[in-house]
C-alpha cells in the first residue's frame, strides 16, 4: 500500500470514528444510545496516546533513535496547558462566591495551600499563565527547547544505541524528581488537578467532551500528515539512511546531527500537543507521567503496531490501551479456550498490568519483529503472490481456454519469459 493510499484509509477511518462517537454519545444522553460520556473521554485519551506513539515512531522507526523519555515531553505539554486551565477553574469558582478575592490569590491558594506553602513567592513561570495563547505556545516551545538542548548535546557527542536510550530515561527521571518537589511550584506529587473548565466551557458538559475528542482526532491527523511529509521527502530518505548506517551518511557529507536534532524537536513538540489534549480530558496531570514505565510503554505501542509504519504506531497505541482498559476496567470477567473457561474477575489487573505489558513486548519481539502491521503486510504479500502466480501460470498455459497463448506452443523464449514472471512473482 502506497503512503498516500494508507493516509487516505487512516483518514477515512478516523473521520468515521470521529463522527460516530459523538453521535452515539448524543443519542445516549437523550436516552436512546449506548455510549456514555466516560467512553468519549476514554477514546479521546486513546487518540492522544496514538499521537504520542506517532511522535516516537518518527524518531525511532525512521531515524533509529529509541527514546525512552518521550513521556517527559508529553507531561510538559500537559503541565503547560494545565497551568492556564487552573485559572479557568478559579474563574468559575470566583463567580460563585460573594467575598471579593484577587484572581491570582485564588489560584495561588488553590495551588500552594495543598502543600502547605501559601506564603511562598509566586514562581516566575506562572507570570503569564493566565494567558491562554501564551500557555498554548508553551505547549510547543517548552518540549521543543528541551529536546533541542538535550539532542544537541547528545547527538554532537555521538551518543547512540542503548546509551542514548539510557540517558533519555535519565532525563525523564530527573524531571520527575523536579516536578515532585513541593517547592518547585506545581503542587508536587498532587499535580495540577480539578481541570474542569476549558476556555469557559465546563468539562461536565457533553459537548465539551465531544469537542476535545474531535480535537484529539484532528491533532492525530495533523501529526500523521506532518510525519508522512517528513518521511517521504528527501529529508526522510536521509533519516532512513541514518537509521541504517549513520557513519556512511556522515561520510557522504550530510550533517547527521542537524537531521537528528530537527527530527527529535519535531517529535517532542508532537508529544507536547498530545499531552496538552490529554490533560483536560483526564482532569489531572501529575509527576506520574514522568515515570519510566510510561515512556517504556510508548515504545511497546510502537513495537507492537509496527516500527517504521506510521499507522502501525496508531494501531499499537489503540490496541494496547483498549486492552488495558478492558482488563483494568472490569470489561473482561472470563477468558475462554474452547470448552475451558477461566474466571478472571478477581484478578487485580492494575497490579498485573506491567507484567502483561512486558509479556506483550517479549512476544512481539520473538514472534512478530515487524509488529502487527508488519505481519499484516506479510500476509497480504503472500496472498497476492499466490494469486498472481496462479494467474500468470494460467495465462501462460497453452492448454487453458481463452488464455490467448495457444499460438505460443513450441516457442521456448515465450515459455522462458512466463517462467521468469512466475519466479519473480
Amino acid at each position: 500500500m502506497s503512503p498516500f493510499l494508507s493516509m487516505l484509509v487512516v483518514f477515512a477511518l478516523l473521520t468515521a470514528f470521529m463522527v460516530f462517537v459523538p453521535v452515539a454519545n448524543q443519542s445516549y444522553a437523550g436516552g436512546g444510545g449506548w455510549l456514555p460520556d466516560a467512553m468519549v473521554q476514554l477514546f479521546g485519551k486513546i487518540l492522544c496516546f496514538a499521537l504520542l506513539a506517532v511522535a516516537l515512531d518518527l524518531v525511532w522507526g525512521f531515524c533509529g533513535i529509541l527514546s525512552l523519555g518521550h513521556g517527559a515531553f508529553f507531561a510538559l505539554g500537559g503541565y503547560a496547558i494545565s497551568m492556564n486551565l487552573i485559572y479557568a477553574t478559579a474563574d468559575e469558582k470566583l463567580a460563585q462566591i460573594t467575598d471579593p478575592i484577587v484572581r491570582d490569590d485564588a489560584v495561588k491558594q488553590s495551588i500552594f495551600s495543598v502543600v502547605g506553602q501559601g506564603e511562598d513567592p509566586w514562581p516566575w513561570f506562572w507570570m503569564l499563565a493566565d494567558q491562554f495563547w501564551f500557555q498554548a505556545a508553551m505547549v510547543l516551545v517548552v518540549p521543543g527547547l528541551l529536546a533541542f538542548g538535550f539532542g544537541w548535546l547528545a547527538f554532537r557527542s555521538r551518543v547512540t544505541g542503548v546509551y542514548l536510550s539510557i540517558i533519555t530515561q535519565a532525563l525523564t527521571l530527573a524531571l520527575g524528581y523536579l516536578f515532585i518537589m513541593n517547592e518547585f511550584g506545581l503542587r508536587g506529587n498532587n499535580g495540577l488537578s480539578g481541570l474542569q473548565n476549558v476556555l469557559g466551557a465546563s468539562m461536565t458538559e457533553t459537548s465539551t467532551k465531544a469537542t476535545l475528542f474531535i480535537a484529539s482526532g484532528i491533532a492525530l491527523m495533523a501529526g500523521y500528515v506532518l510525519t508522512l511529509f517528513l518521511t517521504q521527502s528527501k529529508f526522510g530518505s536521509v533519516l532512513r539512511g541514518i537509521r541504517d548506517d549513520e557513519d556512511r551518511i556522515r561520510f557522504l557529507g550530510y550533517a547527521v546531527e542537524g537531521y537528528k536534532v530537527f527530527a527529535f524537536v519535531v517529535s517532542a513538540m508532537m508529544a507536547g500537543v498530545a499531552g496538552a489534549l490529554f490533560a483536560p480530558q483526564a482532569g489531572i496531570i501529575n509527576p506520574d507521567s514522568f515515570g519510566p514505565l510510561k515512556s517504556i510503554e510508548v515504545a511497546v505501542w510502537v513495537a507492537l503496531g509496527g516500527r517504521g509504519l506510521i499507522y502501525g504506531a496508531i494501531v499499537g497505541a489503540v490496541a494496547v490501551n483498549l486492552l488495558r482498559s478492558a482488563l483494568t476496567g472490569g470489561w473482561i470477567n472470563q477468558i475462554g479456550f474452547g470448552v475451558v473457561s477461566i474466571d478472571v474477575s478477581g484478578v487485580p489487573w492494575p497490579e498485573f498490568w506491567p507484567i502483561v505489558l512486558g509479556l506483550l513486548f517479549v512476544l512481539v519481539t520473538l514472534l512478530m519483529p515487524r509488529g502487527l502491521m508488519g505481519l499484516w503486510h506479510s500476509m497480504l504479500a503472500l496472498i497476492w503472490r499466490r494469486l498472481l502466480r496462479g494467474w500468470v501460470v494460467a495465462d501462460a498455459d497453452p492448454t487453458t481456454p481463452g488464455s490467448g497463448t495457444a499460438g505460443a506452443v513450441g516457442q521456448p523464449e515465450d515459455a522462458a519469459k512466463a517462467q521468469h514472471v512466475v519466479a519473480s512473482a
